[in-house]
């Protein structure tokens, strides 16, 4: 694949804006969501990394042992409004778009075509136009973005977040908090293990070195989103 330009510059961006890096929640996988909690929280959509998120690298077929979860995500959010970004499938190093035919025929939901890698402006741009265009649009703060990378889908996930802010700067406060940024902290195939080590250090360090905002969304613990073991699927 070829080189991520626009995930080689977030260390520079930190330097400005280190929480970038930070999830707002981090759990193993997406069986521990509690997707109709994020809905009734007022969150209408979801964006989906594929690799290592929703499927093993370079696979189309969901893993085994996520279709409950999967269900039940497209259950609460609706098939339309739940779509999938990867820098593979649906991307210019996808030739004809031919994996994001095939992705889209497993997962049952709209696989992006885009540009430019994520976590670039270009992309966010991209999922912004694709919420924008449905039927019943789906604001930027009213989205859940789900991977496995802290460099690409956090990153985005915070960059979105930052534009939400500064568009609606005098307004009156968005009643749902978000961009949600979910990091998938367990992978079903080992790959780029020292980039993903390099990633985790920089979020312990930020973590650790800033202070925290308020994430509480309409009152609602963050907690509130995740299932305890028993529920688990």
């Amino acid at each position: 694949m070829p080189v991520n330009v626009p995930a080689l510059l977030v260390p520079f961006q930190l330097i400005l804006y280190p929480r970038l890096v930070v999830p707002t929640l981090t759990v193993k996988d997406i069986r521990h969501l509690n997707f109709h909690a994020l809905r009734q929280a007022g969150y209408r959509g979801a964006v989906f990394d594929k690799d290592n998120c929703l499927n093993i690298p370079h696979e189309d077929k969901l893993v085994h042992g996520l279709e409950d979860a999967w269900s039940e995500c497209k259950s609460a959010f609706g098939e339309r409004n739940v779509v999938v970004v990867s820098n593979s499938a649906g991307s210019h190093v996808d030739d004809g778009h031919i994996q994001a035919e095939s992705v889209q025929h497993h997962l049952g939901v709209h696989v992006l075509t885009h540009l430019k890698f994520k976590p670039s402006y270009s992309c966010i741009g991209s999922i912004r136009q694709y919420f924008s265009a449905l039927p019943d649009p789906v604001e930027g703060h009213e989205l859940v973005i789900v991977g496995d990378r802290i460099f690409t889908d956090v990153v985005m996930a915070n960059r979105m977040r930052q534009n939400v802010r500064k568009r609606d700067s005098g307004r009156k406060p968005q009643a749902v908090w978000g961009p949600l940024a979910v990091w998938t902290s367990g992978v079903w195939q080992r790959e780029a293990t020292g980039i993903r080590w390099l990633e985790r250090g920089i979020c312990w360090v930020v973590e650790h070195c800033t202070t925290a905002p308020d994430t509480s969304v309409n009152g609602q613990h963050l907690s509130a989103f995740l299932l305890s073991p028993d529920d688990k699927r």
